[in-house]
């Protein structure tokens, strides 16, 4: 496996390889660039096929991370890592705490908080070996930044009904949640107090029946959810999910989830929008959780957290209306933005509007 020729590698600062043989922990941790401070990002564990596929998930997710942090204003850089291993069956206190150590190894060069497979009680361990983790105890919900996730995603569900059907409320609509965990099933709860229907799947049993018992969301086969007929399709599970074969079938008007890398490849953007499908990029929209995680860390108040989450709405706006002004896919716009931030360089203020700072 070499890291320099991957199909993902985008001059990222430090890739580096972890293992602990007594308990089996395998991992990767990238820092894409830390331009505008530390690399910070989610351990994720998923059971990968290999390890490249590892390798592709942790540069594309830490890549995402740089551009998330950037539109969001944050004085921090894009790092993300990636344990491979199915969290069901291979996650032990003794694994975590190896992590931590593997964490710790990097010397703040990367800070750790919750993803997919991992939550707030496994950072806590690694916080047993190491002080660069974030997202534990210091938010209203025990410091889980998944419900601020999901907050900023409902932000963008909104901003787009608004762009495209002129429209404030998602009273009356249909949306389709692919992937009820963490973050899908708060933003499935956010969808249902502003009036939509709300369609879910999950290939988790336990969550789809959470979902459907405590919510009243519509249960959908994991298998048909993409294609459903609905207004607003939003992707809450892994990445990659919009190709050339899958945006052929959906028959949503708007795409706007939390998932990240929703899109294959840098095609699939211009794919939907021939298509005729306004897409929400996911690190414009789905990065609520990593505000909350710079809030926790700055120890600020929830009310300030809150405003700071809903300038997702008009970076957002800004983003969709300079696509219709020049034709250009909405994700392209979204990078560009960023890349104007990241060449700005340090010192953008997290109490301006990014778009004001950004002039």
């Amino acid at each position: 496996m070499t890291v320099f020729t991957a199909p993902a590698w985008d001059q990222h600062e430090l890739v580096a390889f972890g293992s602990d043989r007594s308990t089996g922990l395998r991992a990767i941790i990238a820092v894409h660039d830390t331009t505008l401070g530390q690399g910070v990002g989610g351990c994720r564990m998923y059971p990968y096929a290999s390890d490249e596929e590892a390798l592709h998930d942790v540069l594309r997710l830490s890549r995402g991370m740089t551009y998330k942090s950037a539109l969001a204003g944050l004085p921090m850089g894009g790092g993300k890592s990636v344990i491979i291993g199915d969290p069901r069956r291979d996650k032990t206190p003794a694994l975590l705490r190896a992590m931590g150590d593997f964490v710790h190894s990097q010397g703040g060069r990367y800070v750790a908080a919750e993803d997919s497979g991992t939550g707030v009680s496994d950072i806590r361990l690694m916080a047993e070996r190491t002080p660069h983790v974030s997202g534990m105890n210091d938010n209203e919900f025990g410091g889980d930044p998944s419900p601020s996730t999901a907050y900023g995603v409902f932000l963008g569900i909104r901003t787009a009904v608004r762009h495209r059907l002129g429209v404030d409320s998602c009273a009356g609509l249909r949306v389709a949640v692919q992937g009820l965990g963490h973050v899908g099933y708060h933003l499935a709860r956010h969808l249902l107090d502003d009036g939509a229907t709300v369609y879910g799947a999950d290939v988790n049993e336990g969550n789809l029946r959470r979902a459907v018992d405590e919510l009243g969301v519509l249960p959908v086969a994991a298998e048909e959810i993409l294609a459903l007929e609905v207004d607003i399709l939003a992707p809450c599970a892994m990445g990659a999910v919009l190709n050339d074969r899958s945006i052929s079938v959906l028959r949503a008007g708007i795409v706007a989830g939390a998932a990240n890398n929703q899109l294959a490849t840098a095609e699939d953007s211009a794919r939907l929008q021939d298509h005729g499908i306004l897409y929400c990029p996911d690190f414009l929209i789905n990065a609520g959780g990593i505000i909350d995680v710079h809030h926790q860390r700055t120890g600020s108040a929830n009310d300030e957290k809150r405003s700071h989450i809903e300038r997702i709405e008009l970076t957002l706006a800004e983003v969709l209306q300079r696509a219709d002004t020049t034709r250009q896919p909405t994700h392209d716009i979204a990078e560009e933005l960023a890349r104007e931030y990241l060449r700005r360089g340090p010192g953008l203020s997290v109490a301006a509007p990014p778009l004001q700072a950004a002039g």
